[in-house]
């Protein structure tokens, strides 16, 4: 079971193959496209279940959930706990600025 709060990823098809726009080239209409999103679980939950989450901009999103705590592939390092939880007290924080 993965709780709520967790950081996850979830996928999500936007445009099946069939959706695609006509002037894109063959192999890229060939396929549909595909997004994968981070934020935070919504409700505990399975992997391959659907579910929604809350992204980083407050945004609420539903898709397939494939990964727990997922890693940046661009070589900053794994998932860091303590990083989010300072990212949130710092725009909690700035939030009352404007």
């Amino acid at each position: 079971m993965i709780k709520k709060n967790s950081f996850v990823q979830i996928y999500q098809v936007v445009l099946s193959s069939l959706e695609r726009a006509g002037h894109l080239p063959a192999d890229t209409k060939e396929v549909p496209f595909e997004v994968r999103m981070k934020g935070r679980l919504l409700q505990d939950a399975e992997l391959g279940q659907r579910v929604s989450i809350e992204t980083p901009t407050k945004r609420i999103e539903s898709g397939i959930l494939i990964a727990v705590e997922p890693h940046y592939d661009h070589h900053f390092g794994h998932y860091v706990e303590i990083l989010r939880n300072v990212r949130d007290i710092i725009q909690k924080e700035t939030e009352d600025l404007s």
